[in-house]
């Protein structure tokens, strides 16, 4: 991918150091881009953008998107080109303990658009969810098919919501933006505890010499899709006209279940450990299998990396940070 133009390289990356936000943020300095990341913190970590903090190009702020007058600064202040909205609340337990602050969400995306269409921005890219599809009435799952949302299901709503918004703006206003629906991504640095990922606390769990822990049966199935394969394939979907008003799966396009991911993390990481089943949690989805058609399609990628790939160059960072803190 070429680098940034000098002219229209200003990026603002929201949820910049969570997880995925993080990566991206890496990526886009490394395209020459300036890079203003925002995070409240709440579930970002300053450690994630440690080593960007030294680039000049890159800039930090410890703010909440739902804080208008602030994030209004932010827009006039740093004259942002392109925005990526990554800003929410991640992770299946922090919703189950904190479903009404899931809602919170909503009043950011609605900054975030107000702002961008005012500011007249080139483009944003907001951050979906494979939540968005609830349980499935058929599969694979295709934007343009059913959603099956649980109506307690906060985080599902939220971003079937914006999505919405983002279309509308698209619709009524010409503000060019996509919603991006990820399924699960997984790499160095994703939260690892019980407030965590599947991936990461399965491999923490195991090179501690622990047995990972399964909610259900195991048979439930997921998609996985390495971090750097998300992050190439949504700066290409901010780069495309084509994309503009559409949401778009992003994932593998394969489905693997959890018991063979504990399984595949137990031979990698060479800790065969036999799993601890538990009773399913509260909105545990049975499967996520996405069609990645429109994907190919409009942006014209798929993944590269294998999960086999992606799981020893996963297990390989945290037993680094292991041998570190040890």
């Amino acid at each position: 991918m070429k680098s940034f133009s000098q002219k229209h390289n200003n990026v603002l990356v929201t949820g910049g150091a969570g997880f995925i936000g993080s990566h991206l943020c890496e990526r886009l300095l490394q395209l020459k881009a300036r890079v203003i990341c925002l995070d409240n913190l709440s579930t970002g970590k300053l450690a994630n953008i440690e080593l960007l903090k030294n680039n000049p190009k890159f800039v930090f702020r410890q703010l909440d998107v739902n804080q208008y007058l602030k994030i209004a600064n932010i827009f006039k202040k740093h004259k942002i080109d392109y925005v990526f909205h990554y800003a929410a609340m991640t992770g299946v337990r922090n919703v189950i303990e904190r479903p009404l602050d899931v809602f919170k969400d909503m009043k950011g995306i609605e900054n975030i658009l107000s702002l961008s269409r005012v500011h007249r921005i080139k483009k944003i890219v907001f951050a979906s969810s494979s939540e968005a599809y609830g349980e499935p009435i058929t599969l694979p799952e295709r934007e343009d098919g059913p959603t099956n949302i649980y109506r307690h299901d906060p985080y599902g709503l939220t971003k079937l919501a914006g999505e919405s918004m983002i279309i509308n703006y698209w619709k009524k206003y010409k503000l060019p933006a996509c919603a991006l629906r990820f399924f699960n991504v997984y790499g160095p640095q994703q939260e690892s505890s019980d407030y965590g990922f599947v991936i990461g606390i399965f491999i923490t769990r195991m090179l501690q010499n622990k047995q990972p822990i399964i909610f259900g049966d195991g048979s439930q199935t997921r998609d996985f899709i390495y971090i750097d394969d998300n992050v190439k394939i949504a700066l290409a979907a901010l780069l495309k006209e084509r994309t503009n008003g559409e949401v778009i799966n992003v994932g593998s396009g394969r489905q693997t279940t959890i018991l063979d991911l504990a399984e595949r993390i137990g031979d990698l990481s060479g800790k065969k450990l036999r799993p601890i089943f538990k009773p399913a949690r509260e909105m545990e989805i049975r499967y996520r299998a996405p069609d990645i058609a429109k994907m190919k399609k409009l942006i014209g990628l798929q993944p590269e990396i294998t999960l086999k790939e992606g799981l020893k160059k996963t297990i390989d960072w945290y037993r680094e940070q292991l041998d570190k803190s040890n």
